[in-house]
């Protein structure tokens, strides 16, 4: 089971001197498989310099990487073992434990950089270091979720990618000091726990407890058991999906509502989102599936219904520049936020992975009875949206929404004076009676013979559907069909995150361009002597400045940034699974024995 978990490591590149007069330059060699790259300018970072062999976009890669070892060296100087970096005061903050989680976090994006020295000093301080309760400081709080996503999953990934065992072990140590979260009526894990003056342990958090914060999970506890052979792991994780899959969420149509009683185990309320407190929840579902081979087919019909809902009620369009965006809502019934968050940005890339990893159109193919995903009793009316897109190739329709939120997310950076996206949007609906809700558009558009008031121009032969029409920076804030909510940009990754998928999956040399004009903004921007920090309002330039590196810049933003441009693909995504935190893990199949051992159930 391991051989086919722990990947070979990746620094086996040679290099070999080209030697030109007074100077030389290095090639890097691997062996994955090629991808053709497109030809592309390269902005105001040149890479053609003499001494400089090897492409454009690798160029780029090496420039993020460069980002990378600034952020990460200002970390070491002045914040290691704390957890984050305060890069314009060169102080620090520990919200996460004092773990090192910024160490901690990076440690797969170094393996993939091939920044041996930097790991290995990295690895060093894990090796002596202890994640037991008794490690804790009094009064410091441990948040189940960021614990896990950044520490347990960054554990995990770095060992799939170095075979280095004492990872694993440092993971299995984490997760059983976890296990206090779970000592609730239902199983489902508390917020946060601290240890008190006296060293008692103390749990933190409501009754009720948001989505996000109990239902992801599934990836690390799942590759945690399959690589320790532990089914205690898993059986935190098929617990939580069972009791999701069988709820009644009538009120949401089947689509798994934000807030979840710990008491009961039943959702509080039909409040909707695929944003702050629900994001990685709705990712889970599909990315459960896809890492154990395809076979968690409860995960999978939950994702269905969630998507159908999304499609059918959160997308909307813009009343001029017809951007399309997902809301949220309170209920089904009630008027739609028209709020935007950075946060949502991540799911047209889940869009995407979807439209290519399911056959959407031919479910039955893999087992699963579309006419048995949705429940009048606890799913609503939920069949009855899941029908009126069956008037689509379902395929299509998830990859037009994906193209067109992502557009809208990187116009949201490229509309700004900085360059660099809000962190909240609201959008505008003061032009139209009724905000335009984007399957109304969608239908007005079929019905016209795919041609329609929405067509302007042709994409693979046909006419553009609504949402998708080539969107243009607007400078003038009273024009661009929005208004900023939240004005800082916080150095997330959720926009380069759909633009990474979105480029590997299409092949469209547009996705690339985007990323790097926003590598080129943070690079003028967010960069201070020790590292990048948070904008505090991206449309004035030069904007005023926080002080804040949260370690995701480093095991995300910029992980994202450096695999969107090298030409070939070391993480391919039908054999890798990226975390909620960038943190890819290996697809893999249980055994017989191994379902029989664990008493898996699908």
């Amino acid at each position: 089971m391991l051989q086919d978990l722990i990947r070979s490591k990746p620094w086996r590149r040679g290099f070999f001197f080209l030697l030109a007069l007074l100077t030389f330059g290095f090639l890097s060699t691997n062996t994955f498989p090629h991808i053709s790259a497109p030809r592309f300018s390269l902005g105001r970072y040149k890479c053609m310099t003499f001494g400089w062999v090897g492409s454009a976009s690798r160029c780029r890669a090496e420039k993020v990487k460069e980002a990378f070892v600034h952020a990460y060296h200002g970390y070491e100087k002045y914040a290691m073992p704390n957890d984050e970096l305060r890069p314009v005061t060169n102080g620090f903050s520990n919200e996460y434990g004092r773990w090192a989680a910024t160490a901690v976090d990076s440690l797969d994006t170094m393996i993939l950089m091939g920044l041996k020295d930097e790991y290995k000093r990295a690895l060093d301080h894990i090796k002596d270091m202890s994640f037991e309760i008794s490690t804790i400081k009094p009064g410091l709080e441990v948040r189940f979720f960021e614990t896990v996503i950044r520490y347990l999953g960054g554990l995990l990934s770095a060992y799939a990618l170095s075979g280095d065992k004492v990872l694993l072990f440092r993971a299995e140590e984490l997760a059983n000091t976890l296990e206090v979260a779970f000592d609730s009526p239902t199983g489902l894990p508390s917020f946060s726990f601290i240890l008190d003056s006296h060293r008692r342990l103390r749990k933190k958090g409501g009754e009720n407890s948001n989505i996000a914060d109990v239902s992801s999970l599934h990836l690390e506890y799942t590759y945690l058991a399959a690589a320790t052979g532990n089914y205690k792991y898993l059986n935190r994780t098929t617990h939580i999906i069972n009791m999701l899959s069988k709820a009644n969420v009538s009120d949401s149509n089947g689509m798994l509502s934000v807030w979840w009683s710990q008491k009961t185990g039943l959702p509080q309320g039909a409040y909707i989102s695929v944003g702050a407190l629900a994001d990685s929840a709705h990712e889970y579902l599909l990315k459960l599936y896809l890492l154990t081979g395809k076979t968690d087919k409860r995960s999978i019909e939950m994702y269905i219904r969630m998507t159908t809902q999304v499609i059918t009620h959160l997308l909307y369009l813009s009343p001029h520049r017809n951007m399309l965006y997902v809301t949220d809502a309170y209920d089904l019934k009630s008027t739609p936020s028209h709020k935007l968050e950075h946060l949502a940005c991540f799911f047209p890339g889940l869009l995407a992975l979807g439209a290519h990893t399911l056959p959407l159109d031919n479910l039955a193919s893999i087992g699963i009875d579309p006419n048995q995903i949705f429940s009048s009793a606890l799913h609503g009316l939920g069949r009855a949206d899941f029908e009126r897109l069956s008037n689509y190739n379902l395929t299509e329709v998830h990859m037009w929404a994906a193209e067109g939120l992502a557009q809208t997310c990187y116009l949201s950076y490229a509309d700004q004076a900085t360059g660099l996206g809000p962190d909240e949007m609201w959008m505008s609906t003061k032009a139209a009676s009724k905000p335009k809700l984007w399957i109304n558009a969608l239908d007005t558009w079929r019905l016209e013979g795919s041609k329609g008031s929405w067509s302007r121009g042709k994409m693979m032969g046909k006419s553009i559907p609504p949402g998708l029409q080539n969107g243009k920076p607007m400078k003038d804030p009273t024009r661009r069909d929005y208004t900023l909510k939240a004005t800082n940009y916080l150095l997330r990754p959720e926009t380069v995150e759909s633009l990474y998928i979105l480029w590997r999956l299409t092949g469209q040399a547009k996705y690339r361009e985007w990323a790097w004009n926003i590598f080129e903004a943070i690079e003028k921007v967010a960069k201070t002597e020790s590292g990048y920090t948070h904008i505090v309002h991206v449309d004035i330039d030069p904007p005023k400045r926080g002080d804040i590196m949260p370690s995701f810049f480093l095991a995300e933003t910029l992980k994202y940034l450096y695999l969107i441009f090298l030409d070939d693909d070391p993480l391919p995504l039908d054999k890798w699974v990226f975390n909620t935190e960038a943190h890819p893990l290996p697809v893999f199949r249980w055994t017989e024995a191994e379902k029989k051992k664990m008493s898996l159930i699908h």
